[in-house]
């Protein structure tokens, strides 16, 4: 894959699926910025990795929740390269519990974490990107933000939010060479699914069309695709990578 663009930030970046985002977009000849918000000697751990593989890496340490913080990370990657070409706004939690028993701060929580983050990100991306006339954004959504799920009302108003959202902004970004799209991951497997047990992990796999749970590899490449020139003419599109789950 081709990049016109010479570097990303990818915010929750130090493990699970942004940690091979990374990898991946390093490996294709980006610098990769490593958003973290706690835990540096993970980050700085990712970092070395990259570059022992011949990439290109550097952290930056902000909380994606924190407006005046995420702006002041954005503009110290836009001091140190001279421009910022992409961004995969990645970082996110879950709360899950039953509506009925779920507090306000339960779902205002998430939806800061997962949705008022992805804003900030986008709005102050499109800022820099707008004076370049050049950029790119792939925020990760969630399956459920597309169909719901029990005990996720919070997660899925977030994600579902994200989806909506990214779409608007790709009709504002467009004008000036900006494309923002989504990737709806299913399941995947990461430390959490790795939590599960065998039996639950196959009544999971039952459900899935390809009969396996996705890879964090997987979500990686479709983002590179989407960020690099091959996606030039695709913008506010939704990416599905989740086996057939949801089509």
């Amino acid at each position: 894959m081709k990049f016109s663009g010479k570097n990303v930030l990818v915010t929750g970046a130090s493990r699970g699926i942004g940690a091979e985002i990374a990898r991946v977009l390093a490996a294709y000849g980006l610098k990769v910025w490593i958003n973290y918000r706690s835990k540096p000697e993970i980050a700085d751990a990712l970092k070395a990795e990259i570059e022992s593989k011949g990439g290109k890496a550097a952290v930056v340490e902000f909380d994606v929740t924190n407006e005046e913080a995420f702006t002041q990370g954005l503009q110290a990657i836009v001091q140190s390269d001279g421009e910022l070409s992409y961004i995969v706004n990645n970082a996110g939690i879950t709360n899950d519990k039953l509506a009925l028993r779920m507090k306000t701060e339960d779902f205002t929580k998430v939806l800061d974490a997962n949705l008022l983050s992805c804003f900030i990100g986008c709005r102050e991306g499109l800022k820099i990107m707008s004076k370049q006339r050049f950029g790119a954004v792939v925020n990760i959504a969630s399956i459920v933000g597309e169909r719901g799920n029990l005990g996720q009302t919070n997660y899925a108003a977030s994600k579902g939010g994200v989806i909506a959202m990214s779409k608007s902004f790709a009709y504002e970004g467009a004008s000036r060479n900006v494309r923002f799209n989504c990737i709806t991951p299913g399941f995947i497997q990461t430390d959490m699914t790795e939590a599960l047990s065998q039996e639950v992990k196959e009544q999971y796999q039952k459900t899935i069309p390809l009969g396996r749970l996705g890879q964090s590899a997987e979500v990686a490449q479709a983002v590179a695709f989407l960020l690099s020139d091959g996606a030039s003419y695709i913008t506010g599109e939704v990416l599905k990578v989740n086996g057939g789950l949801y089509m």
